[in-house]
Order: C-alpha cells, then structure tokens, then sequence
C-alpha cells in the first residue's frame, strides 16, 4: 500500500528540476527539499542543525554569498529587505538528502526520501547515457572523416555535409542556457508625485 502511495506522490519531473549543479555536485537547496518534505525551512535547518555530526561537508554545505545572490537572481527566492531569507542556504549532496530521512523521522519524509534518491540515480543515469552518446559520435565522425579521405573528389561535399550533421546533432545535445525570469509586477513612470 505505500509503494502505491509513494510513486503518486511527487511527480520525478518536478524533483529533478530542483537538482542544481553547484561546485560541480549535483545539490538540492534547503527550502526546496522543506517544501518537498512538508515541513518549513526552519525546522528542516533546525534538526539538521542538531544533528550536525550526520551532515559532514561531502554531505551538505552553506552557500556562499556570491553563489545565494546568483542563485536569487535564478530563481524566485525573495529579498532580506522584504521579509524573505537572510541567511543563505544549505545545499544538500545526494548524500546528505539520504541522511534527511534519518533526522526528519515520519512516514511522509521516507516516502519522499525514496523519491528523490530514485530521481538522483535516474539523472546520473542520464548523464551517463548523454556521455556514452558523445563518445559514440566522436567515434563516428572520426570514421567518416577517414571514409571521405579517401574518395577526395566525392569527399570535399559529403565532408562539408557530414560536419554540418555532427555540428547539429553536437548543437542539440548541448543543454539549453537557464532562462532568466522577468521579475514579477509593472514599472509606471509617475512624473507628477
């Protein structure tokens, strides 16, 4: 009856838009993994904060200001001047999301848990897939190169061709630059006041 439970409860795509890449490990932020465990910031900070012996740096780690002020500029994390946070955040390794379960001790965290440590490994999955696919196409361009070496009259156009394929096929393996969010509300030119 849980395994039904716990595969409705969050959607993996929605997990894993919340894994970040942050000095070059794949981190989930602190208030994400609150709301993800239904408990606010506060308190998930609290009792790792408590139990501080369980969290060593490979497992979990404060951002820095540079890297918060880049992070709110990504994303919808509101100003210290207007009620939002004031410290920053703690970002947690895949690691240190396992070891949550163990501190934020109910049902609804484990259930969770299972979900994101099933997202983590399916995203390292991934990578590993897109890796194996890029060595595949070096190997092949490579091939075809030497092909149309060989036939020099036949090969000037069909290298020409082949490149602009391997560009294009390169340009779409390339993930996509984050968009930059707009923030919300107007601006009004009042010369009058």
């Amino acid at each position: 009856m849980t395994s039904k439970k716990t595969k409705s409860l969050i959607p993996p795509e929605r997990i894993e838009g919340l894994i970040l890449l942050i000095r070059d490990q794949k981190v989930m932020i602190d208030a994400d993994l609150a709301q993800l465990y239904d408990v606010e910031t506060r308190v998930l900070v609290q009792a790792v904060k408590r139990n501080r012996q369980r969290f060593p740096d490979d497992f979990m780690f404060q951002l820095t200001a540079e890297e918060f002020a880049a992070l709110r500029s990504q994303t919808v994390i509101s100003n210290a001047g207007r009620g939002g946070r004031r410290t920053s955040p703690y970002a947690f390794t895949e690691q240190g999301v396992a070891m949550l379960s163990s501190v934020l001790n109910s049902p609804h965290a484990v259930a969770v848990n299972i979900q994101i440590m099933r997202t983590f490994v399916r995203v390292r999955e991934l990578a590993i897939n897109h890796n194996e696919l890029a060595k595949q196409l070096n190997a092949l361009e490579a091939k075809t190169t030497a092909m149309s070496l060989r036939h020099d009259a036949f090969a000037r156009n069909t290298r020409v061709q082949l490149k602009q394929v391997f560009d294009a096929i390169r340009q779409l393996m390339t993930p996509p630059e984050p968009k930059k969010k707009r923030p919300i509300g107007f601006v009004t030119d009042n010369k009058d006041e």
